[in-house]
Formats: C-alpha cells, sequence, structure tokens
C-alpha cells in the first residue's frame, strides 16, 4: 500500500466519521398540532371558540359619518359663532362614530351565560346652543362612552344597559332622529329578570340606578320597571310601568307592533306619567316642565307612530310621528338603502313643532326659542361588520 492510498483512505474514513457525527447531531422536532379557531353556530352567525374554552365570541361593530344641516331644533343643525364678526351662522352638524362590539355565549348547568359590551367613539362638532346661547362650535374628539356593558346568566342581566322602559318595549320606529318627542332615558346600570314563559309570553323586572343629575337614584331605593309581553307571527302586544324614586312618581308606555306583510310593518305607541312632584325644582329644566327620568315627555301622555316598507332586500322606508301633551309634534321619515351588504347609506328629514311652554327653554342641548317649527335633515353613511 502506497502512501497516496494510505492518505485517501484515512480521509475517506473521516468523511464517513463526521458525516455520522453530523447526522446524529440534527434533531428534528415534531410539529405540534395547529389549533385552528372553530366556528360556533349555537348562538347564531359570526361566532368562534375561544379556543382552549368553551365560550363563544362574536366581534362587531361600526364605523359611521353622518352629515346634518338645517335647523337646530330638528336636532339636525348646528349653529356656530363667525370667526371675522361673531355673528350667528348656521353651519353643518358632522359627526364620525366607531363602534366596537363584543358577543359571548357558554352553555353552563345554569343556563346560558352571555355578555355583551359596545363602546363608542365619536369625531365631530354639537349643535353650538347652550343655554340658549350661540358657542363656539368646533369639531374635536368627544370622549368615548360605554353604551353597554351587562353580564346575563339564565334570565338574570346585571351591569350596564338601556333602561328596560325602552329596551323591552321597544325603540320607536326605525328613524334617525325618534325622540323629537322623547319616550324615555336610556342609560343605567341596571339589575333585571327576564321571564319566558312559552306561548309568546315574557316578562321582566328591572331595578334601575338612572343617570344624569335628575335620572340618579338619590337614595337605597332604585328606580323599578316591569313589563309584560305578548308576541306572535302577526306582531307584539308590550306594556311598561316606571317607577321613578327619585320623584315618587309612576309612567307606563302600552304598545302594539302589526306585521302586515313581510314587506310591510306598523307600530303604536302611547305613554302616559304623572308630572306633578316633577315640577318641584324650577332650577332645573327637564323637572321644571315635568320631565323625569321616564317620563321625558311634556305633559301627562305622549305617543307615537309609524312603520316600515321594505320595497325590496336593498331599500326600505321609514316613517315616525308623534306628539305629546304640551302640543310638541315631530314628524321624522327617511330612505335606508343598501349599496351592498354591510354598507347602508341613509337619506332622512325630520320636523319639530314646538309646543306651548311660556318661555324660553333649554331642550337637550339647544333652545326651543330659536323657532316654533324646524327642519332639518340628515345623511348617514354606515358599515357594520
Amino acid at each position: 500500500m502506497n502512501i497516496k492510498s494510505l492518505l485517501l483512505g484515512s480521509a475517506a474514513a473521516l468523511i464517513a466519521v463526521s458525516g455520522a457525527r453530523a447526522a446524529d447531531a440534527v434533531t428534528v422536532a415534531e410539529p405540534e398540532p395547529a389549533e385552528y379557531v372553530k366556528i360556533c353556530d349555537v348562538y347564531g352567525a359570526g361566532y368562534f371558540y375561544i379556543p382552549g374554552t368553551e365560550t363563544c365570541l362574536r366581534i362587531g361593530g361600526y364605523v359611521r359619518y353622518d352629515i346634518g344641516l338645517g335647523d337646530v331644533g330638528s336636532f339636525d343643525g348646528a349653529k356656530a359663532n363667525d370667526r371675522q364678526d361673531g355673528s350667528d351662522n348656521k353651519t353643518w352638524k358632522k359627526n364620525a362614530r366607531f363602534t366596537l362590539k363584543t358577543w359571548t355565549g357558554q352553555e353552563t348547568e345554569l343556563g346560558t351565560l352571555k355578555t355583551y359590551t359596545e363602546t363608542r367613539f365619536n369625531f365631530g362638532n354639537g349643535s353650538g346652543v347652550s343655554g340658549g346661547l350661540v358657542t363656539d362650535n368646533p369639531a374635536v374628539n368627544k370622549t368615548p362612552s360605554l353604551k353597554f356593558a351587562w353580564i346575563q346568566l339564565g334570565g338574570l342581566r346585571v351591569g350596564k344597559d338601556e333602561s328596560a322602559f325602552d329596551t323591552f318595549i321597544g325603540y320607536a320606529g326605525s328613524v334617525i332622529q325618534d325622540t323629537i318627542v322623547p319616550y324615555g332615558d336610556f342609560d343605567t346600570n341596571v339589575v333585571q329578570y327576564y321571564f319566558d314563559a312559552g306561548n309568546g309570553f315574557s316578562a321582566v323586572v328591572s331595578l334601575e340606578e338612572g343617570s344624569g343629575t335628575v335620572g340618579t337614584i338619590d337614595s337605597y331605593v332604585p328606580h323599578v320597571v316591569g313589563g309584560v309581553k305578548y308576541k306572535q307571527d302577526w306582531g307584539a302586544i308590550t306594556g311598561v310601568v316606571a317607577y321613578d324614586s327619585n320623584y315618587e312618581e309612576v309612567a307606563g308606555k302600552v304598545r302594539l307592533d302589526v306585521k302586515v306583510s313581510d314587506a310591510f310593518s306598523l307600530f303604536g305607541m302611547f305613554g302616559y306619567g304623572n308630572d306633578g312632584k316633577l315640577n318641584d325644582d324650577g332650577t332645573n329644566v327637564i323637572d321644571a316642565h315635568g320631565r323625569g327620568f321616564y317620563k321625558q315627555w311634556g305633559g301627562n301622555w305622549a305617543w307615537w307612530a309609524g312603520g316600515t316598507y321594505k320595497f325590496n332586500e336593498k331599500t326600505a322606508f321609514n316613517l315616525q310621528v308623534s306628539g305629546d301633551d304640551d302640543k310638541n309634534y315631530g314628524v321624522a321619515a327617511n330612505v335606508a338603502y343598501t349599496m351592498v351588504p354591510g354598507f347602508t347609506v341613509t337619506a332622512e328629514v325630520d320636523y319639530d313643532h314646538y309646543g306651548n311652554f311660556d318661555s324660553p327653554t333649554i331642550y337637550g342641548n339647544f333652545t326651543k326659542a330659536d323657532k316654533k317649527n324646524s327642519v332639518g335633515g340628515i345623511l348617514r353613511f354606515q358599515r357594520s361588520f
């Protein structure tokens, strides 16, 4: 064996050994099974299981842009001080909103455990009227608002909600400005119990905190709302009664919903409430005119009526008319057009007749002394997801 053969053999042996060691050093880990999000269709479309849990989650919301014009009293218009001479100018009332919503659901031995949250973020200007005077009216980022944050187990619901005086009986129509004649306040913390008796009968009892200077309870005694409903394919009959613990007054509403056809539906609602003790504080505009947390309308009684007609899958016409004991009247009508699924454009016209108060009155965030009759309009673009 010569030197050349010996060197070649030694090199081959070294390569074989090093290759074997290199092969032994490489360890390929077994891939972990991927945990894909699973669809949960128990509670409707859009839910999915939170990985590793039995809780179903849905995330949604909308992005909205409103363009309003007209008289301040219609809710749609705005005013501002002229930058050069300080005079009163009419201007656009605009608002952009992002709303984030979450829903959860889970089945337990005590029933369905649910939560719902809704948070709103807004940028825009206001009416530009405060205390009957035109003020500076800049477009700004507004304080985020928590509209809903409640937990429900079976029929028991606790947390931040809107009053059962409005949610159980239903809002006044499908128009944008449905509170030209108001039908109750909204924001409140609640302890509620819903009871479904079957055969279309249901009921609710709600203990509520209220909100605002007038509405928030001033003792350990809560506001109390009770309601009953009978619902069938043709529509529903609903009644609610509210006890305002601050003023020890009672208000109630009854409502009839009728489904004329798949395309045409109607509703009528009537409210009545005591207002004697609500006039005890002339320094506050709301109770100076008999308006508590629940009985927001003027005088003892009020009414709301309207309906929806769907021309086709994309286009609907909505109408609401309303009035109260103080001769305040409102009309709101719109056409809502769904351009593509999830994107709707709504054009609305609103009319407000200011009633028989003897002196200029602050009504919401504007003065009703501006005009006896107010007309405005609003164009809304909304992408819901």
